[in-house]
């Protein structure tokens, strides 16, 4: 009589049977692997001063995140990875609306952790970069390797105009490239496609606010520099004023 390997016994033991739970845990390993890679890009940048990246390097690092995070997850969780494309799916009626919340909820939490992950990951960097404050101001701020400030002339309105705009041409792209109808990427490079939207969309509309079109992306990674010392400071508008 055969007996079942260890391995075999473990697999079927760690295997998620909920539907609802494999997706969410998907979409949480896909947030997770997204934010590491698009915010440790930026602390590359920002602690060595712009000698080891830059703007352009950062950027591709966020892009190929996206499309490495979509690899990761598509096939389970269809890789949201962000609330304004859940929202935009509730809204066309691709995507049951008593899911948004939970998806929203994993998607901050996962962008959550992973900011975590990269303040490890980076820091004595981070440290030795700062002279031993956490600022979100100033010549040796650190917080905008987390999220994105606006530039010192953006006023509201225009911040407001500039993110409203980067994330519609993202969703526009997303569905254009989805779109059967449409002519199709080839099957299997649709990852590809979106990572090379994200990238146009940050080269391009990036010096306003950051290019952050990812309201997780943005308010998880903002939430854990509030939590690890940055303080308050990493919630207030310091743009223009008009």
């Amino acid at each position: 009589m055969g007996t079942t390997s260890p391995l075999t016994r473990a697999r079927a033991l760690l295997r998620v049977r909920n539907q609802l739970a494999r997706e969410c845990l998907a979409e949480l390993l896909a947030v997770f692997l997204l934010i590491l890679i698009t915010l440790s890009g930026s602390a590359q940048m920002v602690t060595s001063s712009g000698t080891k990246g830059n703007t352009l390097t950062a950027s591709l690092a966020g892009a190929l995140a996206v499309m490495v995070a979509i690899y990761t997850a598509g096939g389970v969780s269809g890789a949201h990875l962000n609330p304004a494309f859940s929202l935009a799916m509730c809204l066309l009626g691709r995507f049951p609306w008593w899911k948004f919340p939970i998806f929203v909820a994993v998607q901050i939490f996962g962008a959550f952790v992973s900011a975590g992950a990269v303040y490890a990951l980076y820091h004595d960097a981070i440290w030795h970069f700062s002279n031993g404050t956490l600022t979100a101001s100033g010549p040796r701020e650190t917080a905008s390797i987390f999220a994105t400030y606006p530039a010192d002339y953006l006023s509201l309105s225009n911040g407001f105009l500039d993110q409203v705009m980067g994330t519609a041409l993202l969703i526009a792209g997303i569905l254009a490239i989805l779109d059967l109808r449409n002519k199709g990427v080839p099957r299997g490079l649709e990852p590809v496609a979106v990572a090379l939207l994200v990238l146009s969309i940050n080269i391009s509309m990036g010096s306003n606010c950051g290019s952050a079109i990812n309201p997780a992306r943005d308010f998880g990674p903002r939430l854990f520099t509030y939590v690890a010392g940055w303080g308050t400071e990493v919630f207030r508008w310091a743009g223009g004023r008009g």
